[in-house]
């Protein structure tokens, strides 16, 4: 998974939060629930965010999405929180399956296509966690830095 992160835990504190109900999940709704949730932000605080950090996190929230739908049996969930200056990007899939890091080689020496999602997700985020949900998959959740 990704090594290089910690895993300490994150201690939750109330923030701005949105939660994506579209009939079919898509990455654009995932997308546009971190653009939302950072908007309310910002018209209610001062706190000033990289304009860069905030294309890592939705990016980051595109991938999970996209993810889920490719290798998790689809999406069940997407939640979107903003702690201090942090956004907490949780997707939840039906898969009890790991995440895992592709080579971009094949066994003959040929480039794959995909596999770029998780390593992306793990380069952007200060924390990823996965955790296994009671009623069977998974959720994970990724802190990208906004500041």
């Amino acid at each position: 998974m990704c090594e290089e992160h910690t895993t300490e835990s994150v201690i939750e504190t109330p923030g701005a939060r949105a939660t994506v109900r579209p009939p079919a999940w898509r990455p654009g709704d995932a997308r546009k629930a971190v653009e939302r949730a950072v908007a309310e932000r910002r018209r209610t605080s001062d706190t000033g965010y990289d304009e860069d950090a905030l294309s890592d996190a939705v990016l980051v929230a595109s991938e999970l999405t996209t993810n889920a739908i490719l290798h998790g049996g689809g999406v069940t969930d997407v939640r979107v929180d903003l702690v201090g200056t942090e956004v907490r990007v949780s997707v939840s899939d039906r898969s009890d399956r790991l995440p895992v890091t592709t080579p971009p080689t094949d066994r003959n020496g040929r480039r794959r296509a995909g596999g770029h999602g998780w390593p992306i997700v793990c380069r952007l985020s200060r924390d990823v966690r996965v955790l296994d949900l009671p009623t069977g998959g998974k959720c994970i959740t990724a802190v990208v830095p906004l500041a």
